[in-house]
């Protein structure tokens, strides 16, 4: 409840409540201040009376009700479970509203933002990246505005991975009003994300607040499609102040959609044409997490295979990832269905697994029609 009141205090933003925390320690030490100290602690007289007089409450017990209605909770910047890739930028909220699946808070996370009027071009783009990345272990975030954002979303969760939305609004609010089911779906399997209060509107001023909550929690940002000073380039601007990686797709030189995305790649963004082109970029240590997190997945089916041969699965993983890379060539791309009559020792399951492994460190490259070919040899 002092959480929620210090939230819904009026003329209480998010950096003057954030410098409270920082000062006070706690919300119930913010309200336990005199007006004086809170005077003292830089807040406007009238905003320190209205801390003082605790007119938050009220409002912080209709928010809880709201809040028990949806199944929504609030995560503090107290708690371990706070993204801590948010602490890093500039004004983290002090709070957030959240619906879903929690510990996808502090997961390795990409965001892909785009215009709401994509090509169909753009459409495919963001739907394959979206697609490849989600297989690849990261957790996609975007804002589930119309189109490009929709699209990010909808692949991912078909792929059955793990999605992120950060709304403009409260999390009970749905904008586009289309995008209902898609919401509630995110509900989930997913997680959505504000810092907005239950019931807020989506206002416009909302939208280049919440995508630095976007760009904050993300390892980097991915723009596809969108105008010079469009809602993307925002967020791309926000990503490169918060020292996030920021990726772009290059697009037709006479659309006006892949004006910001182009214009990206030429003041030094990542040029994107597959997942692995974001992941080779990622640091060494992200990429051991998303290699690990894939191993889990198919610790299942190894053990089996590892208990029945008498072989561990570290050794399957280091030997097999060897023997599928000596039997790729530099110069023809070599099919997954060959590769796999061709190494007789080992299931369809570790092959594809050292594929991944190999795709990882950069040794193998993924052609259309899963067929990889050498691009490095240790």
């Amino acid at each position: 409840m002092h959480w929620l009141a210090l939230r819904m205090t009026p003329g209480l933003g998010t950096r003057k409540a954030g410098s409270l925390i920082d000062i006070f320690r706690t919300p119930q030490a913010v309200f336990r201040a005199s007006k004086s100290e809170l005077q003292g602690a830089g807040l406007a007289a009238a905003v320190a009376q209205s801390v003082a007089s605790g007119c938050g409450f009220e409002e912080a017990a209709d928010q809880r009700q709201k809040m028990a209605s949806v199944g929504a909770e609030i995560v503090t910047v107290r708690e371990p479970r706070y993204p801590q890739a948010l602490l890093e930028i500039f004004d983290p909220p002090p709070m957030l509203f959240v619906r879903g699946r929690t510990e996808l808070l502090n997961v390795p996370m990409l965001a892909i933002v785009g215009t709401r009027r994509p090509t169909a071009y753009g459409v495919a783009a963001a739907t394959r990246l979206a697609r490849d990345l989600g297989n690849a272990g990261l957790t996609i975030s975007s804002g589930m505005a119309r189109g490009i954002d929709t699209a990010a979303h909808r692949a991912v969760l078909d792929a059955g991975k793990n999605t992120v939305a950060v709304f403009g609004c409260g999390v009970d609010q749905v904008y586009p009003s289309e995008n209902r089911k898609l919401a509630a779906e995110i509900a989930q399997k997913g997680l959505v994300v504000s810092e907005f209060p239950m019931a807020a509107p989506p206002y416009p001023q909302n939208f280049p607040i919440r995508n630095r909550i976007i760009s904050g929690m993300s390892l980097g940002v991915l723009v596809v499609e969108g105008g010079e000073y469009s809602g993307s380039a925002i967020t791309a601007k926000l990503a490169a102040e918060q020292d996030r990686d920021v990726f772009a797709v290059p697009g037709n030189i006479t659309s006006k959609v892949s004006w910001g995305p182009n214009l990206l790649i030429k003041q030094g963004a990542k040029l994107v044409q597959e997942w692995n082109d974001v992941v080779s970029e990622l640091k060494p240590e992200i990429r051991r997490e998303l290699l690990n997190s894939e191993r889990k997945k198919l610790n299942i089916s190894e053990i089996e295979t590892s208990e029945t041969n008498g072989r561990s699965d570290a050794s399957i993983m280091g030997s097999l990832a060897q023997t599928v890379l000596e039997a790729l060539d530099h110069d023809a791309a070599k099919g997954l269905d060959p590769l796999i009559d061709q190494i007789d020792s080992a299931s369809a399951s570790e092959i594809m697994a050292a594929l991944f492994e190999l795709e990882l460190g950069g040794m193998v490259r993924q052609l259309p029609g899963k067929s990889y070919i050498k691009v490095w040899v240790d």
